[in-house]
């Protein structure tokens, strides 16, 4: 094992040590750094350990010395360096005899320099173990997949709805679960909760299969999905989340049309915002509008003089904006 100082913009310098293996799930470290060379490690440089194995998980510790605060202080902490979560670990540092734990613990390298030092070398002993999962494992929910199946196959499915000339089969209970605007007309007194289908206006049929599998599922489509003109469709979304009282879908749609504003864009993002009650995608719109590298590039667009036309009192919030 050779543990090596890590400089920002320099060099490794390569010191000795020794790792004993305890059984699969844990390790010791024997962990020996001269003294010479802790003295030239400055904050925001680290003396670290290659990766060690333990409990199927590679680590490395770390010695740093402290900040402002606690200047003259050495800390020592355990790192993982494997792409994984969740994991539970005792880690421990002794120095002879005197334990010394990890981060946030320090220990001054003057006591250091002073009582630890043999052969011009201080060394650490550490020890890592690595606490197995004893729980009973469970999958993860695949209620949305069954649903999704359930819409496909149409097993079950009493009621339609008719968009231009397609037809969608579902399933009144599932809709009406999902949607508050739904469970009023087909499980309330409308006329609606009678009749086998539904004609619905005002929404396109490729809309609406989005606005269902995602009822069914709650899983949003990947952008291949959206069609040619993405940024219409999440504003066709976004309309009939807000129609249909889906809160989930509106937000999704809003933090989609958020993530690729443009100076181009901002102005129809705005817009549909306003109309189907989004304050979340309405404040940012504005923020965005009122920043000085935006502004002069939003207000010659075509779209922004439109939105003035529609929405006067959109414009008059803008002004205040810029004017504060």
């Amino acid at each position: 094992m050779q543990p090596w100082i890590k400089r920002q913009r320099t060099s490794e310098v390569q010191v000795a040590a020794q790792t004993t293996t305890m059984g699969s799930a844990s390790a010791v470290v024997e962990f020996k750094l001269p003294c010479a060379q802790i003295k030239n490690v400055s904050v925001g440089e680290a003396v670290h350990s290659d990766p060690i194995s333990a409990g199927g998980h590679m680590w490395r510790i770390n010695c740093f010395p402290s900040g402002k605060v606690v200047s003259g202080y050495l800390g020592i902490y355990l790192e993982l360096l494997s792409k994984s979560g969740g994991i539970k670990v005792v880690f421990e540092a002794f120095l002879m005899d005197k334990v010394v734990f990890g981060w946030p613990q320090f220990v001054r390298q003057m006591d250091l320099a002073k009582d630890y030092t043999r052969d011009g070398q201080i060394t650490f002993v550490c020890s890592i173990m690595v606490l197995r999962d004893s729980r009973i494992p469970v999958p993860p929910s695949d209620i949305g997949k069954n649903l999704g199946m359930l819409l496909d196959s149409m097993d079950g499915a009493d009621v339609s709805f008719t968009v231009d000339d397609e037809t969608f089969h579902a399933h009144r209970s599932v809709v009406a679960a999902r949607s508050p605007v739904f469970k009023a007309e087909l499980l309330g007194s409308m006329a609606e909760a009678t009749m086998p289908s539904i004609a619905l206006l005002d929404i396109a049929p490729a809309t609406f299969r989005i606005v269902l599998r995602f009822m069914y599922t709650d899983v949003f489509p990947g952008d291949d999905e959206l069609g040619d003109s993405p940024s219409d469709m999440l504003q066709n979304l976004l309309a009939a989340a807000d129609r249909y009282a889906l809160n989930r879908l509106k937000l999704i749609c809003a933090r989609k049309l958020w993530d690729n504003m443009s100076v181009d864009t901002v102005a129809d993002a705005l817009a549909c915002a306003e109309m189907y009650n989004c304050p979340e995608l309405k404040d940012k719109c504005i923020d965005f509008i009122v920043a000085e590298n935006n502004f002069k590039k939003a207000v010659l667009t075509e779209s922004f003089m439109q939105l003035g036309q529609n929405f006067p009192s959109i414009i008059a919030e803008v002004r205040s904006k810029v004017g504060t």
